[in-house]
C-alpha cells in the first residue's frame, strides 16, 4: 500500500472517529435539551394550576366563613388539598425526576384520600349538630366559582400532562375536573337549603365526600399502571 493511501485511510477512519463523536456528541445534547425543556414545561404547567387554584380557594374561604356550609366546606379543603399537590409534582419536574414525579403522582392519591376523610368527618359532625345556612346567594357563588376554578385548572393540568406523557399530571388534571363538577354541588346545596330542605346541606356533603374517594380509585389507577415519559411529545415553536 502506498504512503498515499495509508495517509488517505487514516484520514477517513480519523474524520469517521471524529464524525461519529460529533454524532454522540449532538445526540446527548439533544437528550439533555428534551430533558429541560420537559422539566420547565411541567414546573410552568404546575405554577399556573396552584394560582388559580389558590386563588379559587381563598374566594371560596371568605365566603365559608360567611356562610358555613358544610357543603362548600367539603369543596374548600379539597381544593386546598388539590392546589397543594402541586409542590411534590412541580419539585419532581424541577429535579427532572422520573421516579420523583412517580412518587408526587402517589402523593396526589393520597392528599385525595385525606381530603375526602375529612370531609367526612366534617358532613357526620353536621347531621349530629344541624346548623341553619345564610348567605346563600353567596354560597352558590362559591361553587360557581370553585367550578370555574377547577376546570380552568383541570384544562392547564390536562394539556400539560398529555403533551409531557405524565400520568401524575393527568391524574391531577382528571382530579380538578370532576372536582368542578363537585363545586356544583354546593351550588345544588344553596338551592335545596333556600327551598326549605336544610338537611340537604350535609346529604351533599355527604355525595361529595363519595365522589372524591371515587376520584381517589381512579388517580390511584392511572398512577399505579402508567410510568411517566413513556411517550414524550415536545412542540417547541
Amino acid at each position: 500500500m502506498s504512503h498515499h493511501a495509508a495517509t488517505h485511510g487514516h484520514t477517513d477512519e480519523h474524520e469517521h472517529d471524529h464524525e461519529h463523536e460529533q454524532g454522540d456528541h449532538r445526540h446527548s445534547h439533544g437528550l439533555v435539551d428534551r430533558s429541560i425543556i420537559r422539566s420547565r414545561a411541567g414546573v410552568g404547567t404546575v405554577t399556573v394550576s396552584l394560582a388559580v387554584l389558590g386563588l379559587t380557594a381563598g374566594a371560596q374561604t371568605a365566603i365559608f366563613a360567611v356562610s358555613g356550609s358544610v357543603a362548600l366546606l367539603a369543596d374548600l379543603i379539597h381544593n386546598y388539598g388539590d392546589a397543594l399537590t402541586a409542590v411534590p409534582l412541580g419539585i419532581a419536574f424541577f429535579l427532572r425526576s422520573f421516579r420523583g414525579e412517580k412518587l408526587a403522582g402517589l402523593a396526589v392519591v393520597l392528599a385525595i384520600f385525606v381530603s375526602a376523610a375529612v370531609a367526612l368527618y366534617e358532613t357526620i359532625q353536621r347531621f349530629i349538630h344541624p346548623q341553619t345556612l345564610t348567605h346563600l346567594w353567596v354560597l352558590a357563588a362559591a361553587g360557581v366559582i370553585g367550578f370555574l376554578g377547577n376546570e380552568l385548572a383541570a384544562q392547564v393540568r390536562l394539556r400539560g400532562g398529555r403533551r409531557l406523557s405524565s400520568p401524575a399530571l393527568i391524574a391531577d388534571g382528571n382530579h380538578a375536573r370532576i372536582d368542578g363538577f363537585v363545586s356544583l354541588g354546593v351550588v345544588a346545596s344553596a338551592i335545596a337549603v333556600s327551598l326549605g330542605a336544610r338537611i340537604a346541606d350535609p346529604i351533599i356533603g355527604l355525595a361529595i365526600t363519595l365522589v372524591i374517594l371515587k376520584i381517589t380509585w381512579d388517580s390511584w389507577r392511572t398512577v399505579t399502571t402508567s410510568e411517566p415519559g413513556e411517550v414524550v411529545e415536545l412542540h417547541v415553536s
